[in-house]
């Protein structure tokens, strides 16, 4: 089996890091990182500042949380404010591919072999995810105060007591590494190196662990997550303990199960329908589905014999980098004529109109295509 650094072009963040910005090996990575993401939609980083230990500890505390009973869970539950921070239960968010048109013709002009798991019964998926904000408050009245809400902590003691601070250690090295990747995108583009980072400024970051429970859901070809591409700029993904994202590169069409390196410093980014808009379709956001493959249930029983007292539960490790709420959102003219010279495989969805709209509107509207906002 091939792993995904044999797949996706692979970034080293430590040569943007550590070289002068203008030699020749740093604008050569920018102009690689920028070409993974028009070509693919994703890319592979290595950064040496991430931690195994602290991804880690984040995964055994997320485990923990999503092991207590249903009722503890719930009071953590905000859907006034659309679930944008604490938790989303299980069967509550939609995927958008369901009943989206050009998505679903994207998914008609696969090859047969290469199509995700059917998602055209539209049931909620089965994962739940806890929303933890790590954007900074912005200096102005936003228009978009439910999008830009307080966090929830936990209220169990035995989580809450290192709660804060394992989502914001780990936190931060996700938004370090994606922020960087934001400006090596943007030289690759020609455009200014804080460009699309000073879009972000105060954007309603949000560590967003996702989690399964793979003793209810762990039969084979359970979708856990639909066939969807993702409503903000750049999504940022640390090492799951099990396998079944699935990803598609925009260049192929073909699915690439995503294996990471059983150890090591890497990191998947994705890019978001915020950088799509922004490059008028020149950066495509990227597809992707969360499903119960063999290789998981490989992971499951050989966790059962490593793990046996820990909770059976799959948890992404999964970072929503975004554009400020209150940002202008409109495609960049000179992105917007390159993107008319690509013909790669995009189907009907290759004609999309890029509208200005502020970045709160544009999340309002796909918040509703999921079923999280009325």
């Amino acid at each position: 089996m091939s792993t995904l650094s044999e797949t996706l072009p692979v970034i080293d963040l430590d040569i943007f890091l550590f070289q002068p910005t203008q030699s020749t090996r740093v604008l050569e990575e920018c102009h690689k990182a920028a070409t993974a993401f028009i070509m693919y939609g994703a890319l592979l980083v290595h950064d040496s500042r991430v931690s195994e230990e602290d991804n880690d500890a984040f995964l055994d505390l997320v485990e923990d949380y999503f092991a207590q009973p249903i009722e503890d869970l719930q009071k953590d539950e905000r859907p006034e404010i659309h679930y944008q921070v604490g938790v989303t239960l299980e069967n509550t968010e939609k995927p958008k591919c369901a009943v989206d048109e050009p998505c679903l013709d994207i998914i008609a002009n696969l090859d047969p072999a290469e199509r995700p798991l059917d998602v055209s019964g539209h049931h909620p998926d089965p994962k739940c995810r806890f929303f933890w904000t790590m954007g900074t408050p912005p200096p102005y009245e936003t228009e978009y105060p439910a999008l830009n809400a307080p966090n929830v902590v936990p209220q169990a003691p035995c989580i809450s007591e290192k709660w804060e601070s394992t989502m914001e250690k780990w936190g931060h090295s996700m938004k370090n590494a994606v922020e960087n990747i934001a400006e090596m995108t943007a030289i690759g583009l020609g455009l200014p190196r804080e460009f699309i980072k000073d879009a972000g400024k105060y954007g309603p970051h949000l560590l967003g662990p996702t989690a399964s429970d793979l003793v209810k859901y762990g039969q084979k070809d359970t979708i856990l997550a639909g066939f969807h591409t993702d409503l903000n700029c750049f999504t940022i993904h640390g090492r799951s303990r099990y396998p079944g994202l699935n990803i598609w590169a925009r260049n192929t069409g073909r699915r690439i199960p995503v294996r990471f390196p059983p150890t090591g410093r890497y990191l998947l980014v994705q890019a978001g329908k915020q950088i799509e808009h922004l490059t008028g379709g020149l950066i495509k956001a990227g597809f992707h589905e969360v499903v119960v493959n063999e290789a998981t249930l490989q992971i499951v029983e050989q966790r059962k014999e490593s793990h046996p007292d820990r909770p059976n539960i799959r948890v992404s490790s999964t970072f929503f980098w975004h554009l400020s709420s209150d940002y202008e959102l409109g495609p960049i003219p000179k992105l917007s004529e390159c993107a008319k010279t690509f013909n790669l495989s995009q189907g009907a969805n290759q004609h999309t109109t890029y509208e200005r709209m502020k970045v709160g509107q544009q999340v309002q509207k796909e918040l509703k295509h999921i079923a999280l906002m009325a």
